[in-house]
């Protein structure tokens, strides 16, 4: 199963199991993102295209690296005119390897079985803990009233 996808202003093709570059997401590594923009998706001799998307088809995937790219160098010249600028520039990348692709928008059986073992965490006594510790902080003294005001300078008369 093939699915074409749109992010970052590009559209990718992709098979379960592949791992693609592509813009900066503003996900954590290790974290799963789900993307919902499915402009095609191929199974077999069956293909779906989108009008312009697919409704309910999603493609999962695992964010494995966020790094840069090699760095490129733009060199800029105006002639006769003794100005050069050289600078240097690295664009932000994630590295994606794609879980799943799912045309009804339903998981497939093997992820939701890894979904039903993970435990769940509990937060609620962790922030219930923290508010007990914070003790209450104290108005500080008013610095204003302490200082006294100077003296107006007198005026001196000129001849």
């Amino acid at each position: 199963m093939t699915a074409v996808i749109k992010t970052g202003g590009k559209q990718y093709s992709v098979k379960k199991g592949d791992v693609i570059i592509t813009e900066k997401l503003p996900n954590e590594k290790g974290k799963e993102i789900i993307f919902t923009e499915i402009l095609m998706i191929t199974e077999g001799e069956k293909t779906i295209v989108g009008t312009p998307y697919i409704e309910n088809a999603t493609v999962t995937a695992e964010i494995v690296e966020q790094d840069r790219a090699k760095k490129i160098i733009v060199f800029k010249k105006r002639r006769r005119q003794n100005s050069r600028r050289t600078i240097g520039h690295r664009q932000f990348q994630t590295k994606l390897k794609i879980l799943d692709i799912s045309a009804t928008g339903q998981k497939s059986k093997k992820s939701a079985v890894a979904e039903k073992k993970a435990p769940a965490k509990k937060a609620a006594p962790k922030a219930a803990a923290a508010e007990k510790k914070a003790p209450a902080k104290k108005a500080a003294p008013k610095a204003a009233a302490a200082k006294k005001k100077a003296p107006a300078k007198k005026a001196t008369k000129k001849s």
